[in-house]
């Protein structure tokens, strides 16, 4: 796993910018990202996939500790859906 400051390394050396760029730019990708998210509800990254608003509704559940049953709230929480090519080109689909 690449850190984040392994990251930016590879982005400076790739694109042939200063480390303080390649690390500025990530981090307004995170924040434009982070802002259309929730404006809109969705922010696409093309070829890698896209970060979704969704909506979960109440439910029930267990607690692990004692088992009694307890009601969990609806709550928003966000989703990533990665682009088709994406996870083809990680995990080759199997042939039939």
């Amino acid at each position: 796993m690449m850190t984040k400051s392994q990251i930016i390394a590879h982005l400076a050396e790739k694109v042939g910018i200063p480390k303080k760029t390649a690390a500025a730019v990530l981090e307004e990708l995170v924040t434009v990202a982070t802002k259309e998210a929730k404006s809109s509800g969705q922010f696409v990254v093309p070829g890698l996939g896209k970060a979704v608003k969704a909506n979960r509704k109440a439910r029930m559940g267990r607690n692990p500790q004692t088992g009694e049953a307890i009601k969990i709230p609806a709550k928003t929480v966000v989703k990533f859906r990665l682009a088709k090519a994406f996870k083809e080109a990680v995990v080759p689909p199997k042939k039939k």
